[in-house]
């Protein structure tokens, strides 16, 4: 089992932050059983570029069944950020967005300076560390929805990984 320590916040009256520290504990440990990120069989990515019409990032995820997409530069392929399909439809529904509204305009931008550090997850994480990932343990306690997959290097986008995923894979697994 992998140990990743938490970070938590101390603050005024608390215990120090190394006396807060507990290593996360897997729930699903046991049905892991050395697997990784490639054992969830995650299908490839689907990346649109910001110019993209939100009607086309809806589209493209209807017919998929995908609940995230990737947003990349047109010209460098550079991972900016993602779009929550949930999301884009409440804000459809509330008049925030058009369908023919660019996708720029509903994304949310990964933080590239001054923001917590990127943990790059690949088809070799092992499960431990991805289910550790959702729960927030590198985020100071904020949960994550999903992952993105890349290459070792965060040159390629290789799919996203989701809890649902995680949660599908272990319910298959014996204990």
């Amino acid at each position: 089992m992998t140990d990743i320590m938490a970070q938590p916040i101390a603050t005024e009256g608390s215990p120090s932050v190394p006396e807060l520290q507990q290593p996360f504990v897997s729930k699903w440990a046991s049905r892991y059983r050395g697997a990784t990120v490639e054992d969830l069989d995650p299908p490839a990515a689907l990346s649109l570029n910001p110019s993209d019409p939100i009607s086309l990032a809806l589209l493209s995820a209807f017919e998929r069944d995908y609940t995230h997409l990737t947003i990349v530069d047109s010209q460098t392929r550079a991972l900016l950020g993602y779009i929550s399909i949930p999301q884009l439809q409440a804000r459809l529904e509330r008049g925030e967005v058009k369908p023919e509204d660019e996708v720029r305009t509903a994304m949310m931008r990964f933080r590239r300076k001054g923001g917590a550090k990127y943990q790059v997850i690949t088809m070799e994480t092992p499960l431990e560390e991805l289910e550790a990932f959702f729960a927030g343990v590198a985020t100071a306690g904020q949960k994550q929805d999903f992952a993105v997959i890349t290459d070792e290097n965060r040159r390629f986008v290789l799919g996203v990984a989701t809890v649902a995923d995680l949660e599908e894979f272990v319910k298959r697994r014996p204990a």
